[in-house]
């Protein structure tokens, strides 16, 4: 464990250098977002047809894919996100704050993935205009569709508003050490502010994250979302009461894995051991392991009640779930990371972090494909088979894998560009490490008088 102090210039560190691999990278995720941007020009060009996407479904009948199950992914991640960074200021989880911003940053990217995945599906973006907002007074009673970006735009919003109110009390104390280019948009982030206000902001982000933590799994991802897919009768492989703490899992454990990846990615760049210690990543996986758990669980609720003497259509796509490779292969992926945590818990030698690393890729990779697989299956098995005549199968086209790879471009340009603006862990949880170290200090001395 380091026994190096956290500082102000540590957290400023992202902003005041500037590396080549910081250039490389940049250029990377540029060209990965640019070229789904090339893509869906074509898309718009020729028509949603060219991913075999079009209004009578792909081969096989399957009218939504990877854009449907990529923004269900990327919705989880930011719901799991911010009921993190809820949680450790709403449950005194101190030990978590380093982490707490990265994971309300993972938050704001992750929500504007998932609507960007809502214009690529529309086929044409000026249907949002045209269609949703124009007549927002009719279809929110008619569509839930409409519920689910209304429920995103609200989620936005507050997300944004909870990040903002932090920000003010680190950009106000750090403004002498940050860039003077960016002047403006400090002095719009810091309108108004007076030190007597950090009271009532501390008290209202204490209200926000309540209100987080009581919409998450009643209007979040443990609502709105899953009642999309949970209340469509024609669909067996989507129906049942337990599809809402199932996307809520799934959204912890994608989330929980992100800021994983996120925290050690700034720690290897900018020497943060003493910031985002091992303590924390240990902590994280054990998070990750009880989710996991969960998950699997209800993934056993899902199968058993599907295929032990349930209805007919029930049956038939659980049994084609349960014997799809993807299936096997994403539950396999959650399992082995559940043994893995477990292993660790029980003998600590087995923890690494490339382990972690390794640990956080496979509950993401597991976690895209078990939702990518839902909604494809879910259409290939209806009540009715209108499709049965229908030759084929859905794959992805390479159209869609690339809005993947964009989407992951786009998110990554989020935290490079962010990061040179803003610190990324935030002045308070400086603060709270410099205590503990001090309080460490104290006991430390005391022990050692106590023996002499």
């Amino acid at each position: 464990m380091s026994t190096k102090t956290p500082s102000e210039e540590d957290i400023l560190r992202p902003i005041n250098t500037f590396t080549k691999k910081y250039v490389a990278l940049y250029a990377v995720s540029a060209l990965a977002l640019g070229a789904f941007l090339v893509a869906w020009a074509y898309q718009l060009q020729q028509g949603l047809i060219v991913t075999g996407l079009g209004d009578w479904g792909s081969g096989g009948g399957s009218t939504w894919g990877l854009y449907i199950g990529a923004f269900i992914w990327w919705v989880g991640i930011a719901h799991g996100g911010i009921i993190l960074s809820a949680a450790v200021r709403l449950l005194g989880m101190d030990r978590y704050l380093p982490v707490a911003r990265l994971a309300e940053m993972l938050t704001l990217a992750g929500l504007s993935a998932a609507g960007f995945y809502i214009l690529v599906h529309m086929g044409r973006p000026d249907r949002m205009v045209t269609s949703v907002l124009g007549h927002f007074h009719i279809t929110v009673n008619n569509s839930p569709l409409v519920w689910d970006v209304t429920v995103i735009t609200a989620y936005f919003v507050m997300t944004a508003t909870y990040l903002g109110l932090t920000l003010r009390y680190d950009v106000h104390r750090l403004r002498d050490q940050l860039p003077d280019y960016l002047e403006p948009v400090y002095k719009i982030m810091t309108i108004g502010y007076t030190e007597k206000e950090d009271e009532v902001i501390e008290q209202m982000v204490w209200w926000l994250a309540l209100a987080v933590i009581i919409m998450a799994p009643l209007l979040l991802h443990g609502g709105v979302i899953p009642w999309l897919f949970s209340v469509l009768p024609a669909m067996p492989a989507w129906t049942g009461a337990v599809q809402g703490p199932q996307f809520l899992t799934i959204a912890l454990t994608s989330a929980i894995s992100g800021v994983i990846l996120i925290a050690y990615a700034f720690r290897r760049a900018y020497d943060w051991e003493h910031i985002f210690t091992d303590d924390i990543f240990r902590g994280l996986l054990l998070w990750l392991g009880f989710f996991c758990l969960l998950f699997l669980w209800l993934q056993v609720q899902q199968v058993v009640n599907g295929s032990f003497l349930g209805p007919t259509n029930k049956s038939v796509a659980t049994d084609a779930k349960i014997g799809h490779p993807v299936y096997l292969f994403s539950m396999g992926l959650v399992s082995a990371t559940l043994a893995y945590i477990f292993a660790q818990a029980i003998r600590p030698s087995l923890f690494s972090k490339p382990r972690a690393i390794v640990a956080g890729l496979a509950v993401l990779t597991g976690t895209f494909l078990e939702k990518l697989l839902f909604v494809v299956e879910g259409f290939l098995h209806p009540t009715f088979d209108i499709y049965a005549a229908t030759p084929g199968e859905y794959f992805p086209s390479i159209i869609e894998w690339l809005s993947l790879v964009g989407t992951i471009g786009m998110v990554v340009l989020f935290f490079l560009s962010l990061s040179k603006m803003v610190p990324v862990v935030e002045l308070h949880a400086i603060e709270h490490l410099n205590e503990d170290h001090a309080h460490e200090d104290t006991t430390a001395a005391t022990e050692q008088e106590v023996k002499a």
